[in-house]
């Protein structure tokens, strides 16, 4: 039949949403925009308490949003701790993209583009964890798994979890600090804007690939 979706490995993209995500981002900091809001609540511990790198506090906070996840189920989920393994290697490969980012050269022209090049990875790289049969990061699976209990659309939740995270940043920052740290215009953009880029993205992947794992019913 015509136009009929590939068949792609879950695995495989598990591996691409690690990559693609720490690697969004890395860039939307170094860009100067401001960090992506699922990852500010962890960029604000790691510049009130710098003992710990930020790919470190990434996986601490995710952990907590894994419990939450059992609070809010009201019982135990084995694949929510596979999660959170899932969200200790999104947290190193942020460490790992942090040192190489750091070394690109950072013009007003390229730091639009490393903004642009963040912004398209995050879509993609959560669409693709909201498809891939996967243990997925907890930032991904916290939205997703909240959007089944409530019976919401994702886009909303999305958008409210991105808004409650910068909430939380900003004032972390302010009453620890002095001054809000981390945010900036590009990360005000993509939390109100990334969950319909997100369904938008989802979209075009469903018309084209469909998603096989050994976690798969």
């Amino acid at each position: 039949m015509e136009n009929d979706p590939r068949t792609m490995r879950g695995e495989l993209a598990l591996l691409l949403v690690i990559f693609i995500n720490s690697l969004g981002v890395v860039l939307m900091l170094y860009s100067g925009s401001g960090i992506s809001a699922v990852s500010s609540v962890p960029y604000a511990f790691n510049q009130v308490f710098p003992v710990l790198s930020l790919g470190t506090w990434t996986y601490l906070f995710q952990g907590l949003l894994v419990c939450s996840l059992f609070v809010l189920r009201k019982r135990f989920i084995p694949r929510y701790l596979l999660s959170f393994v899932v969200g200790f290697l999104f947290g190193v490969f942020i460490d790992i993209q942090e040192a190489w980012v750091s070394l690109l050269p950072c013009t007003i022209p390229l730091r639009v583009l490393y903004f642009l090049l963040s912004y398209g990875a995050l879509s993609l790289g959560i669409a693709l964890s909201n498809r891939c049969r996967m243990p997925i990061i907890p930032t991904d699976l916290f939205p997703r798994e909240l959007t089944d209990i409530l019976r919401a659309p994702y886009s909303r939740v999305k958008i409210y979890f991105d808004v409650i995270c910068l909430f939380l940043t900003a004032l972390m920052t302010f009453l620890c600090l002095g001054e809000v740290r981390g945010l900036g215009v590009g990360t005000v953009l993509a939390a109100f804007t990334l969950g319909k880029a997100i369904g938008l993205t989802g979209e075009w992947l469903d018309k084209r690939f469909r998603f096989v794992s050994v976690f798969e019913k």
